[in-house]
This record gives structure tokens, sequence and C-alpha cells, in this order.
């Protein structure tokens, strides 16, 4: 199960946070300094999977970009090391532009993909058919 997921920036800065179990606002930011700062000090050439006290983290790079995932013992790290890469190809395929002025889009893609820390959704175009039908009725 996933226990969180988590936008980065190569400042250190969360970007987008969700979390599936309940985590207090003191604990998450402690967490989440904690977290970005284990997988911020790592090379490219080290595992992208690390051992985290009572949970794994799964995350990856993209450019100035890091998404981390935490995820518990029984969770297959590569089914989400790919879950990070399908998210950040529907990211792409959805924005032609900076997606942090779009966060309540970037939720929603989510949203569509993991419900309750468990993957319901990898097909682009079922995870962006709720999103066109949102623009379709922005426009009119």
């Amino acid at each position: 199960m996933i226990k969180f997921f988590l936008m980065v920036n190569k400042q250190g800065q969360t970007r987008l946070s969700r979390y599936y179990e309940h985590v207090d606002i003191h604990k998450r930011t402690m967490l989440e300094a904690e977290v970005i700062k284990n997988c911020l000090s790592r090379s490219k050439d080290q595992c992208s999977f690390i051992e985290y006290k009572d949970f794994k983290l799964v995350y990856r790079q993209y450019a100035a970009l890091f998404v981390v995932v935490g995820i518990n013992e029984t969770e297959n790290e590569m089914a989400v090391y790919e879950l990070i890469h399908n998210f950040v190809e529907v990211l792409d395929k959805y924005f032609s532009r900076v997606i942090m002025f779009n966060l309540d889009r970037v939720h929603i893609i989510l949203d569509e993909m993991v419900l309750n820390g468990c993957i319901v959704e990898t097909n682009r175009n079922r995870i962006l058919a709720p999103l066109f039908v949102l623009d379709k009725v922005a426009e009119s």
C-alpha cells in the first residue's frame, strides 16, 4: 500500500503531497524533511529504493523535480517505480507548460491513478478523460 506521494524540487521544497494514512501536520513536516534529505543526498548511480524506518521510499528524478513515494513492505517497488514514470508521462501529455500553476489538475490526475493508497488506474486515456470533460465544461 502507498503511504504518501510527494513531488519535491531540487531545493527541497515540497510542491505536492498526498497522504493515504493519517499523519498529523507536525509529523508530516518532519517526515518530509527527512525523506527529502535522504533522496536529494543520493547520487544518480545509487538505487532508487531506500529502506526508511518502517517503510520503503521509491523515488525518481525528472530534471529539477523528484517524485517520492512511501510504501509499506508488501508493495512491489518496481510497480511503484513504473507508477511514478506513468504519472509523469500523464502530466507531460496533459500539460504543455508549467504544472505548478495547475495543482488542482495534478491532484485530479493523482486521484485518478491512486485511491486510498492502492493503484487503481494506469491507462493514460482513462486517467485524462475526466480532465478533458472539465476542460470542455470550462470552455463553454
